[in-house]
């Protein structure tokens, strides 16, 4: 074909290729890739998380040892204040022995000296038998009275004697000399002997009961 002095040449391509097939295996391409970029994102992600959950665990587990630890060395340090604390016991105990050994060794003299100072007149002691605590004192007595009045003073006055006990009292008859005899009472009177520490507590509340009238009649 002429077009006056220039020469024109018209050039039609055909893509003879199936283009439409060649499409879609690039969309299959790129799906494969997105599917494994995802499988691999979802694998680190899941590695990261497991790493981290692990990490998570150990550290827990390292607190768990330490705990453990500390309240092991606290199971000893108890033990030892327990073992402690039953040797002070124990020496407590051996003093509170020893102590009342000692107490114990002193009661012969302190009854002796008790009987003689809450005697009243007109009363005298034939014996007086202790077995352990236990004491059991005979004499003759002026009149019942007397008696009387040897109880009340081993109930209230006297801190090594205790809880006194009227066992037995005879009327009799004593011989003063060859012309003149006299009525009296024999008796035997039981009594228990105590610790001064022992009677501390009777003794502070006989002084409260003192107390507690006085201050009624002074309201």
């Amino acid at each position: 074909m002429w077009f006056g002095d220039a020469e024109v040449f018209a050039v039609i391509l055909i893509n003879l290729l199936p283009h439409r097939e060649m499409a879609r295996q690039r969309a299959r391409q790129m799906f494969n890739i997105s599917v494994a970029f995802a499988a691999v994102l979802g694998v680190v992600i899941a590695l990261v998380a497991y790493l981290g959950y692990q990490g998570a665990v150990t550290m827990q587990q390292r607190r768990n040892d330490y705990l453990s630890a500390e309240i092991r060395k606290l199971d000893e340090e108890i033990k030892e204040v327990a073992s402690l604390q039953q040797e002070i016991t124990a020496l407590k105990a051996r003093q509170e022995a020893v102590e009342n050994l000692q107490a114990d060794r002193n009661m012969p003299v302190h009854l002796m000296n008790e009987t003689v100072r809450q005697l009243p007149d007109g009363v005298y002691l034939n014996s007086i038998k202790q077995e352990n605590k236990n004491v059991l004192i005979s004499g003759v007595a002026q009149s019942n009275e007397r008696v009387s009045e040897l109880l009340r003073n081993f109930s209230r006055n006297s801190p090594w004697i205790t809880r006194p006990e009227l066992v037995e009292i005879v009327a009799t008859t004593v011989t003063l000399d060859s012309k003149e005899q006299r009525r009296a009472n024999n008796f035997i009177v039981r009594v228990q002997l105590q610790r001064a520490s022992d009677g501390a507590p009777t003794a502070k509340a006989k002084a409260e009961s003192a107390v507690r009238p006085a201050a009624s009649q002074g309201a």
